[in-house]
């Protein structure tokens, strides 16, 4: 099980273009405690997937949202 949370938390950073530090600013927790998550030391709670989520949902927003910007100019 591990292995599957740290292959989260790399694939939201991935997916969102952002480092392991700026995921922890991103949420509110410390750099140390997404290092942990990844590397599988300890479990990433559920509350941390849900904003994972939430995170990659407004960035498909925001794209989509420019997308139709630049097609009004």
């Amino acid at each position: 099980m591990a292995k599957q949370e740290e292959n989260i938390v790399k694939k939201t950073c991935k997916e969102l273009g952002i480092t392991q530090k700026e995921l922890a600013q991103n949420i509110g927790v410390s750099e140390n405690t997404v290092g942990g998550w990844s590397r599988g030391v300890t479990e990433t709670p559920k509350w941390a997937l849900k904003l994972f989520d939430l995170l990659k949902t407004e960035k498909k927003y925001n794209t989509a949202k420019q997308i139709f910007c630049d097609l009004e100019k």
